[in-house]
Formats: structure tokens, C-alpha cells, sequence
């Protein structure tokens, strides 16, 4: 290497060795090349802080909800969304408020109509007293991170800054509940999809013969036949009559059945290629098993372009668990997905009167793009040596 090429080591008064960033580079782990060059990607950085954000929201979704997702109120049925103000109608400056809100009806079509009560200002708070609940079912407690004061919940004042359903739910109390599960369908259907695609992908490329013939042979079947219809009718066959809970297991199930098969064939390709590697064949000759050989020395060698997979298969297992709930074959009211919030926006007329009920689509693009900026970003990072 000439000197021209080689890295720099600056060596200060006392003797010991400064090393520059052209040294740290090469003495750099694998892990801390990516993280470097993840760190540039500002695309996946946003996404990460977005869906850090979306599933802090399902997390305590019931301490950041103004209002219980089921908590009915006839009397603010179809409310449109509210503004929050800072001025009052004459200029003078109150803090965050919102107006009250007074029901009527059009005298021709009898649908719902709000007017504003400039009369009457109501604050909007942090930690404001509302609708009791459990958090996680272990602690009770009746405030929420924002909101207005409720002297009496069985007559609210309104507050709903999305809106509200035909039956008078909040719209955006219902979103957040509805995240935990669009979001956790996701992780659930992609961890099986995980499980099955390193363990028949690296069984069917280790051991190869017949075992490999007979699993690329399954991988073929599962890939010719066509995903909608087959999740459609191997969802409708689930009894009518189970808990939601558990539907909503064998719905992430039926998600996973097709998510493994190119995470299998890509690790299948990458064991027939490292099986032949010297190190593989030093591990066996100082009497390594082959489960250790698999786990410790082959399955590392790709870890980046396995979480990489992993990331970006995410919001195909959301779009598709809210494709079944939306057409109404996978979960069912009253469990609460954005998928099944949107078979309330099924026909033109609901959409056209109650445009706000399309709310939940902005929240499934917007998951979805944000794990797929950061799919990029990690499928960048995931090579560092280039730029």
C-alpha cells in the first residue's frame, strides 16, 4: 500500500496513537459500519422516529385518547371534526380552547347539523378528566393527555378533533385503539414468517437431497396459488362464533403462511453458497454440531439482508390484515383495526356525507411508508463499503 492510500495515524506529544476516521473505518465491527451509514439515510431516520411514535400511541392508547373507543354519544352522532382555537371570536388570546358544539338538523334531509356556540369556551387541557379506565388492564385512572374537563361523562361536552362515527364514537380515540392491533398484526405475522423462513430456508440449503426438493417443492405451491382469494376463503372459514381474540391469532396465522416462502428461498441461496466456505468446513472439523455451524458462523454471515426482509415485510402483513377486516371476513366489530373501521366508508354516500371516516387510510399509508423508509435506509446501510 502506498502512502498515498494508507490511513492516517496522528500521534500527539505524549506518544500514544490518535486513531483518524480513515483507521476507525477499517477497525470498524460490521454493526457499526451500518449504524454509520444508517445514520446518513435521513428517510429511515423520520421513519424510525414515526413508527417509534405509532407504537408509543398503542402502547398507552388509552392514557392518550380523549375518549373511551366505545363510549357512545348520541347527542354528537356524526359530528364533523373540530378546530382548536387560541383566539376568541373578538381577537383576545385564551390558550388552546374549542367552541361548544350545538346539535340540529337540515330542515330538507334531516341529517345531523352542528353550529358553533361562540357563547360558550371550553379549555383544552393536559391530563383533562374523562371517560375512566385500566391501563393494560392494571391501573385505573380517568385522565387523558388532552382533552377538556367532563364535571359529568354521562353528559359530555364534545371534543373530537377527527370527528365522530355515525353512532357518536370519537374518531381519533378509535384510530389509536385500532393501531394495536394493525400494528401488532404486523410484527406477530412477520416474526412466524421469521421463524419458518430461516428454519426450512436453512434446512432445505444446509442438508440439501431430498429434504431441499421437498421444501422448494411446498415454496412452489404456496407461490402459485393466488394470495386475496385464499386468504379470503381461509379466513372466512374461521367459526362466526370465536372470541375476537383468538380470531385475531389465527388471522395473524393465515398472514404468515405465505410471508415465509421468499425469506426461505433467499436464505436456502445463501446456504448453498457458505456451506463449501473454509470456515464452515473448520467449524465441522473441530467438532462444532450442525446446529451450532447454522446459528453461530453461517446464519450471521446475512443477518443484515435478513432484518432488512424482516422490515420490509411488515406492511404487507398490515395491508393484508386490513384488507380481510375491511371486507368484512377477518376481524369483526367490536374489536377495533383500522381495517375495520373503514367498512364503515364502504358505500359512496357515506363517504360523501362522512368524508372524516376515511381518516384511518392516513394512517395506513402512513405506517406503510414509513416502514418502507426504513427498509431502504437498512437495505443501504446493510452494505458499507458503498457510498
Amino acid at each position: 500500500m502506498s502512502e498515498t492510500t494508507m490511513p492516517k495515524v496522528e500521534v500527539p506529544n505524549n506518544g500514544s496513537p490518535v486513531i483518524t476516521k480513515d483507521e476507525a473505518f477499517y477497525r470498524a465491527s460490521q454493526w457499526q459500519l451500518v449504524w454509520w451509514k444508517f445514520r446518513r439515510h435521513k428517510l429511515a431516520q423520520l421513519a424510525m422516529v414515526v413508527l417509534s411514535i405509532f407504537y408509543l400511541i398503542a402502547i398507552f392508547a388509552e392514557v392518550v385518547s380523549p375518549w373511551d373507543p366505545l363510549h357512545r354519544m348520541k347527542e354528537y352522532a356524526a359530528m364533523p371534526p373540530m378546530k382548536i382555537y387560541f383566539f376568541d371570536y373578538n381577537g383576545n388570546f385564551r390558550g388552546p380552547f374549542v367552541y361548544n358544539m350545538v346539535f340540529g338538523r337540515d330542515p330538507v334531509t334531516l341529517r345531523p347539523v352542528y353550529q358553533i356556540d361562540f357563547n360558550t369556551i371550553l379549555p383544552v387541557k393536559f391530563f383533562a378528566k374523562g371517560d375512566p379506565y385500566k391501563l393494560w388492564g392494571l391501573f385505573s385512572w380517568d385522565r387523558h393527555l388532552i382533552g377538556i374537563d367532563q364535571p359529568d361523562i354521562t353528559k359530555p361536552y364534545p371534543f373530537f378533533l377527527l370527528g365522530t362515527d355515525s353512532l357518536g364514537r370519537d374518531l381519533l380515540s378509535r384510530i389509536f385503539f385500532g393501531g394495536r392491533i394493525s400494528l401488532t398484526v404486523g410484527l406477530i405475522g412477520v416474526a412466524l414468517s421469521f421463524i419458518f423462513g430461516l428454519l426450512l430456508g436453512g434446512v432445505a440449503g444446509f442438508f440439501g437431497g431430498v429434504v431441499d426438493e421437498v421444501i422448494m417443492r411446498i415454496i412452489d405451491v404456496l407461490i402459485s396459488l393466488p394470495q386475496i382469494p385464499l386468504w379470503m376463503s381461509l379466513a372466512a372459514a374461521l367459526p362466526q362464533d370465536w372470541p375476537q381474540l383468538r380470531t385475531y391469532f389465527f388471522v395473524t396465522i393465515i398472514l404468515s403462511i405465505f410471508g415465509w416462502t421468499s425469506l426461505a428461498r433467499t436464505v436456502r441461496g445463501k446456504m448453498l453458497s457458505m456451506r463449501e466456505e473454509d470456515f464452515v468446513m473448520a467449524a465441522r472439523l473441530d467438532g462444532e454440531s450442525e446446529w451450532s455451524i447454522i446459528t453461530r458462523y453461517m446464519l450471521p454471515g446475512f443477518a443484515s439482508y435478513i432484518i432488512v426482509s424482516l422490515t420490509i415485510s411488515i406492511p404487507g402483513m398490515i395491508l393484508g390484515e386490513t384488507s380481510l377486516s375491511f371486507l368484512g371476513i377477518g376481524l369483526r366489530a367490536p374489536t377495533i383495526s383500522w381495517g375495520v373501521m373503514l367498512q364503515d366508508a364502504q358505500t359512496i354516500q357515506t363517504v360523501s356525507q362522512l368524508p372524516w371516516l376515511l381518516w384511518p387510510t392516513v394512517f395506513v399509508v402512513t405506517a406503510v411508508l414509513m416502514f418502507n423508509f426504513l427498509g431502504d435506509g437498512l437495505r443501504d446501510a446493510a452494505d458499507p463499503y458503498v457510498t
